[in-house]
């Protein structure tokens, strides 16, 4: 009889508090989790919910403010939690190393990312400086980085943003470790670079035997590298399972909640599933389950007691009063939220002529060297951009960071002059106009940026932020109608009017959206410009700004440009969808048109680098050799050919024509030649 595997890391019921000034919040409460060697064990959850608190905890890396409780955290047997300081460094690191969420303020600017990498090599392999830095060459290479030992030479500020979260797995990898901990590793990068991380941490996986803790809010890199799965509430798991089992027949109304609330082209002309409410304060004690005020299926049991945890087979187990014994666990499978199928989604009455119409749009920023700051070259961050948008339909702007996305939607709003081209809204040129006839038309033109907290004023009132532009642009002079006018706007987007009198940081990411986008509306624009509104929310908070965009562009038929790098994004709210690279459109057309059918293999690799929240999806990666070259020196021919698994000859020489393949569909591909 075989022996069965002992398990590598082991926590139980660990309980973590941090003190605030409001009181003592339990940011952990009663937290079991066992992770086998050589497995992808998954930590899925919304913002808040003790995710990154439970792996800070097994590395001993609280805040200051923080302290464990209660609880063991077993690494092969050996409590952690009841080690000495000392002891414990020569675990961080040696037997467990982590890679944090963001590679930007986790890498030491001054030092390079070889003498950064060589500090780990030598602290736990005690190799002499020389012989360190050749092993951090040797672990650059290991995670995929061409050039190492240039690259190793280099500091963070002059990688990528895929680049520096490689040089970070290879920091972790110094002391080759049995467990690493990846905390939201791929929430900030492109799905390409996404698709290789998750690649590269899946072959080290296995090359190794080492375990991995992921910890993400993404239902799609979950179903693509996890093996196991927990979900987290409020500080406590609420259901464990398989991962085919758990995205197979989710048990607990809440993950249940976070699948309906994906969006996807089948949910189309339907609204999303949202969650009601806010997750509930963890500085009080919630005498029964901490999901039931936002639950649909909550009876008084729930609110009264505290579930326990029901192990139902196949490692499976659930924190829900549904399956108690002896209950009809029938009553936890519900049927799902009613959406109207693509194909029978009504359609809009939309004005045919555009209301923007952009046409070979350039923006260039010089390059400047020397004492006397002459100018050596160019960056052509935009390169002759054509567009088309109408009244009330959303153009999706999509492609990697860097190809010049942003810089397109400040041009069209004239928040940057163009350096040629033609922007015309409604039937009026843009670029000429200046001075109070701008500012007046601005009105008609609002953005939505993509982090709202960096573009509100911290010292002003959210009622003063809403206000400003009616004051800025004159109008409703009298402040009582203003006050009144924000009161409106708030409740439109689904805040309490009440909430004029706070200050932004006393609102969720996705209040400070919905107050961003309130503030865009008060001045009732014609056109807004959505700069990736939703990259840094919870799936359940996304959908709840989606279905706000919606509902807002079906009664007020507002326009949108959306910039966005995520696609399913793109397949549930936009109409069309244009790919840029390196500062130029490849592709455009009829979202179903492009998604179902791309013609340009820039596309075909975005698309197949977005992970499906399937685990049997079995999606075959296009993997894109080396990085997106500079707009300063972009590359003779087609722009994509140095990357293009598909690139011949004439794709070197000369840059390709535009052409239709289908109804509205363009292409500028020379596998698409014109007729």
């Amino acid at each position: 009889m075989t022996a069965s595997p002992r398990a590598l890391l082991e926590v139980r019921d660990l309980r973590v508090s941090l003190s605030v000034p409001g009181g003592t919040v339990r940011a952990v409460d009663g937290v079991d989790l066992t992770v086998m060697p050589g497995e992808t064990h998954a930590i899925l959850g919304e913002s808040g919910c003790g995710k990154s608190m439970t792996a800070l905890s097994i590395l001993r890396l609280l805040p200051a403010a923080g302290r464990v409780v209660d609880g063991s955290v077993r690494l092969d047997g050996t409590d952690l939690l009841r080690l000495p300081e000392d002891a414990m460094r020569a675990v961080r690191g040696r037997r467990v190393a982590m890679i944090f969420q963001e590679p930007q303020s986790s890498l030491n600017p001054v030092l390079t990312v070889g003498d950064q990498i060589a500090e780990g090599v030598r602290r736990h392999q005690g190799l002499s400086r020389r012989a360190a830095l050749r092993r951090a060459v040797e672990l650059l290479e290991a995670v995929g980085i061409p050039d190492p030992s240039r690259r190793a030479s280099e500091y963070p500020h002059q990688l990528s943003g895929g680049m520096k979260q490689r040089v970070m797995i290879a920091t972790a990898l110094a002391g080759e470790p049995d467990l690493l901990i990846a905390d939201e590793p791929t929430t900030a990068l492109d799905v390409t670079i996404q698709a290789q991380v998750l690649e590269l941490l899946d072959q080290l996986r296995r090359e190794r035997g080492m375990a991995v803790l992921l910890i993400t809010h993404d239902l799609g890199v979950v179903a693509e590298s996890a093996q196991r799965v927990a979900v987290m509430y409020a500080g406590q798991v609420v259901e464990e399972g398989v991962t085919a089992d758990l995205f197979a027949r989710p048990l607990h109304p809440y993950t249940r909640k976070l699948f309906a609330a994906l969006p996807a082209v089948g949910k189309r002309g339907g609204a999303l599933e949202v969650i009601p409410g806010t997750v509930p304060s963890l500085t009080a004690h919630v005498p029964g389950c901490r999901f039931a005020p936002r639950c649909d299926q909550a009876w008084a049991l729930c609110r009264a007691a505290a579930p326990g945890w029901h192990p139902l087979g196949r490692g499976q187990g659930v924190r829900c009063h549904l399956y108690a014994e002896g209950r009809d666990r029938a009553r936890s499978l519900p049927p799902g939220p009613a959406v109207v199928p693509a194909s029978m989604a009504v359609p809009r009455d939309v004005t045919p002529t555009p209301l923007l119409r952009v046409r070979g749009l350039q923006v260039h920023f010089p390059i400047r060297r020397g004492l006397l700051q002459r100018v050596v070259g160019q960056v052509r961050a935009v390169d002759g951009v054509d567009l088309d948008l109408a009244a009330g339909r959303t153009l999706a702007l999509v492609g990697e960071s860097g190809c010049g996305k942003t810089t397109v939607g400040h041009a069209v709003l004239q928040l940057l002059r163009p350096t040629a081209g033609s922007v015309r809204f409604d039937g009026e040129e843009l670029t000429r106009l200046s001075g109070p006839r701008l500012r007046q038309r601005r009105r008609e033109l609002q953005i939505v940026f993509q982090d709202p907290y960096a573009s509100m004023n911290p010292r002003m009132l959210v009622g003063d932020i809403v206000e400003e532009g009616m004051l800025a642009q004159g109008t409703l002079p009298d402040r009582t109608a203003r006050r009144s006018r924000v009161a409106d706007l708030l409740a439109q987007v689904g805040l309490d009017p009440g909430a004029t009198d706070r200050y932004p940081h006393e609102f969720s990411g996705g209040q400070r959206q919905r107050v961003a986008i309130a503030r865009a509306l008060a001045v009732e624009p014609r056109l807004v410009v959505c700069d990736e509104p939703t990259s840094a929310l919870d799936v359940s908070v996304q959908a709840q700004i989606l279905n706000l965009l919606r509902n807002l562009q079906d009664h007020l038929g507002l326009a949108y440009l959306f910039i966005t790098h995520n696609l399913a994004v793109v397949e549930y709210l936009a109409h069309e969808v244009a790919v840029m690279y390196l500062g130029r459109i490849v592709e455009r057309g009829p979202v179903g048109a492009v998604l179902r059918g791309p013609a340009h293999p820039y596309t075909r690799a975005l698309l197949s680098a977005v992970p499906v929240p399937d685990p049997a999806g079995g999606r075959a990666v296009i993997h894109l050799e080396g990085e997106l070259p500079s707009p300063s020196q972009p590359p003779r021919g087609c722009h994509f050919h140095p990357r293009c698994p598909e690139a011949r000859d004439l794709c070197r020489e000369s840059y390709p024509e535009t052409v239709g393949v289908g109804t509205g569909h363009r292409v500028a591909c020379h596998l698409h030649p014109p007729s």
